[in-house]
């Protein structure tokens, strides 16, 4: 069974420009102003291991919440 691409993919683009799933709010009024910082690996990927996707993953759910 060949996977359709264009038919499977652009359904589901079209539901979510529709329902609006991952529109930002850019409700700032009342927030109070956050900054987070993570270090980024060297540009080559030397050095990379299992370990970093946690950091950045952790940072990205907490700048979310926010």
């Amino acid at each position: 069974m060949a996977y359709n691409f264009k038919e499977i993919e652009g359904k589901w683009q079209e539901k979510w420009y529709r329902e609006g799933t991952f529109n930002a709010k850019q409700d700032f009024s009342n927030k109070k102003k956050w900054y987070g910082l993570i270090e980024f690996p060297y540009p080559s990927g030397q050095g990379l291991h299992v370990g970093h996707p946690r950091s950045y993953t952790a940072l990205d759910i907490i700048a979310r919440k926010k």
